[in-house]
């Protein structure tokens, strides 16, 4: 495997003060993190537009009666989360 990937990230401090001062300069834009500089920006955007789309191609293929199957299930796993 290649760990060049993870050299490019700034190890964040252990020392809770050293942290605190790293994100705020990372907010504030005093420091800056590398993203994505490995991906092709044009697979990215590929991807994004797969994502947008992705739902409501799901949602015109599927039939009244499958949507209210899926909404049942995903229903009673709510349910079973809170009582837990």
């Amino acid at each position: 495997m290649a760990h060049s990937a993870m050299a490019a990230k700034p190890k964040r401090p252990r020392d809770t003060n050293q942290l605190a001062k790293f994100v705020v300069d990372l907010a504030t834009g005093e420091h800056s993190q590398p993203v994505g500089k490995d991906k092709d920006s044009a697979a990215v955007s590929l991807g994004r537009k797969g994502g947008l789309k992705g739902g409501k191609a799901r949602f015109a293929s599927l039939t009244p009666k499958q949507r209210h199957e899926i909404a049942k299930v995903a229903a009673a796993a709510r349910w079973k989360k809170s009582k837990s």
